[in-house]
């Protein structure tokens, strides 16, 4: 698709878009038939405006007169109606398509690998999901339908002028081809600039998102006037990207403005003539001329007003299809059902790259028993946080295999993989909700009585009962209201409750206070107990009782063994990480 160009991939795209409409045919339809129906009935304004004046006023018809005005007043009824009808069912079915296309982007994002979220900004996400689908949604009220409206309109006008007179008529649509031909050129200018104001819309949302995320870093480094000044630099790029479609704007609907009075003065002037010269009946049909000639020329003018609508619809299509199209979720889903694990874990010659050609993992080889708990340890980009990264799938590995109860991660069901091993991380993520819902995660098989007695368990009840409103209590945006180790416990806590046959603890206790590192070391004792566990630590201390140490550098494994046997290995990588950190530690 990103090949194509021009009106054959605006076709497609158009197409694509209406596809949408095939679950709403009922109401697709009626919106249709009100716009046909409204098309012809709009005629009929003119058409009785004619008989009225050369008819009934010329002859002093009184009776026919009333009667002119009350079948005008009919037929404005009846025009009302259908307008409503139009206007009600067409905003009907654009809103009930952007919910399924804004369902269907959110469903296909849920399945994308983590390299997906690394390569893209959550701004441009965000405004693929709300902006552009929102654009989607003009696309379909006041875009599509008006359009097929107006030039319906525009073809009965045509017929009729030619009917009544086909001379007054050709005069009529004299200046159409110059006014069509404007609209092309406006049409093929516009396109290009849409584009533009919705990349600068993307690169706003994704600026101020990731700002306001990392606003303590701003605030901390006196980072204000550097990001206030790169703020003003995109704002400054959306501006004139807009402006420059206003500049368009604002060039054609004068032309068209001017080539629509010239072909209305053309009617009157040539229409007055015909009168004199006796050729038309009466001043009648040239005021229907007048008249029609506005019903032609004001949708040619609106269309093209309504190509923004369309034009921006297909443009943010286009880009809602790209994220749609996009094969980023995992290539592979077992069958099998991962229920009530052992828990045995191996990596046989797992290797692995973010990027390609930068290995992260090289040739891992590791053995994980049921029940053991295993830390693995390690400097800063040594490889410990990838590996629980692929036991969970979040990347598929480059080559080698991991294995869960001696069969490959890849040939069991997804789902059912993630339910069997549980992480705590070290930058805890919780939602703007309270306590209980970050906990369950809404999962209604969950009672706040079994959280409350699995609380009581892993000792952190009394910490939640402190809190205003206990398990109500509203954390905010990403639990800024807790602390960095009340974030761990509550996630401790989520992990238990999973009840998991693998437990992942990523540095879960590198950031805390010693108050907060005493309640997880004994949640930590209590939810690891007969499960398999992994840890990963920077303090060393933490981890002494680890039935094994896996010891990283670099990607490898460097060394393995219990906390007494490595300290043993004089010179050895572990001894001497240990050694300066208990140093530092009791310099400290």
């Amino acid at each position: 698709m990103a090949n194509k160009t021009g009106n054959a991939f605006d076709l497609e795209i158009f197409l694509r878009l209406m596809s949408f409409a095939k679950n709403y045919k009922r109401n697709f339809i009626i919106a249709v038939c009100a716009t046909i129906i409204l098309s012809g009935v709009a005629l009929l304004t003119p058409i009785i405006l004619k008989d009225t004046v050369d008819l009934y006023i010329a002859n002093k018809d009184s009776e026919g007169l009333l009667n002119s005005v009350l079948l005008m007043l009919g037929v404005l009824i009846l025009e009302v109606l259908l307008r409503f009808t139009f206007i009600y069912y067409a905003n009907w079915v654009g809103q009930h398509i952007i919910r399924d296309i804004r369902a269907k982007i959110f469903r296909h994002i849920l399945q994308f690998r983590m390299s997906y979220f690394d390569k893209n900004s959550v701004g441009r996400l965000v405004t693929r999901v709300v902006s552009d689908i929102e654009t989607i949604a003009a696309f379909f009220s006041s875009g599509v339908f008006t359009i097929v409206s107006d030039v319906l309109q525009m073809f009965a006008v045509i017929a009729v002028m030619f009917v009544i007179n086909w001379k007054l008529a050709f005069i009529a649509i004299a200046v159409l081809p110059v006014l069509l031909y404007a609209t092309k050129v406006f049409q093929k200018a516009i396109k290009t600039t849409f584009q533009e104001v919705r990349n600068q819309v993307a690169n706003l949302n994704g600026f101020v998102q990731e700002r306001v995320t990392g606003m303590k870093i701003v605030q901390l480094f006196n980072r204000e006037k550097i990001e206030d000044d790169n703020f003003k630099d995109i704002n400054n790029k959306h501006k004139e990207a807009y402006i420059k479609t206003i500049w368009y704007f604002s060039i054609f609907f004068p032309i068209a403005e001017i080539l629509s009075s010239v072909g209305i003065g053309l009617v009157v002037w040539f229409g007055s003539k015909q009168v004199i010269g006796g050729a038309v009946p009466g001043p009648g049909t040239v005021m229907a001329f007048v008249q029609m000639a506005q019903m032609l020329f004001r949708p040619l003018r609106q269309i093209a007003d309504k190509f923004n609508q369309l034009q921006m619809g297909i443009v943010s299509g286009e880009r809602v299809f790209k994220i749609i199209d996009t094969q980023s979720a995992i290539s592979k889903n077992g069958t099998i059902v991962a229920d009530n694990l052992a828990g045995n874990i191996s990596f046989k010659e797992v290797r692995f790259s973010y990027v390609d050609g930068e290995e992260v993992l090289k040739g891992i080889n590791l053995e994980v028993l049921k029940g053991q708990t295993i830390a693995i340890v390690g400097a800063t980009g040594a490889g410990k946080s990838t590996i629980i990264n692929l036991i969970n799938r979040f990347y598929e590995i480059d080559s080698g295999s991991i294995c869960v109860d001696g069969i490959p991660i890849e040939e069991y069901k997804l789902e059912s993989l993630r339910n069997q091993v549980a992480v705590v991380l070290q930058d805890v993520f919780l939602f703007s909700d309270s306590i209980l819902n970050n906990i369950t995660l809404k999962n209604p098989t969950i009672s706040k009585e079994e959280v409350e007695v699995a609380a009581k368990q892993i000792g952190i009840h009394d910490f939640i009962m402190t809190l205003p409103g206990g398990y109500d209590y509203n954390v905010k945006e990403r639990g800024a209201m807790l602390s960095s180790g009340q974030r761990q416990l509550i996630a401790f806590l989520r992990a238990y409750l999973s009840k998991p046959s693998i437990l992942i603890l990523d540095e879960a206790t590198s950031s805390v206070d010693a108050f907060a590192e005493k309640m997880i070391q004994y949640a930590t004792e209590t939810i690891t107990k007969h499960r398999t566990s992994i840890v990963i630590a920077h303090r060393l201390a933490t981890i002494k009782s680890a039935d094994k140490i896996i010891v990283m550098d670099k990607g490898l494994i460097v060394e393995e063994g219990t906390h007494s046997s490595l300290l043993e290995k004089e010179n050895g990588y572990y001894k001497n990480l240990y050694d300066k950190q208990f140093s530092l530690e009791a310099a400290s």
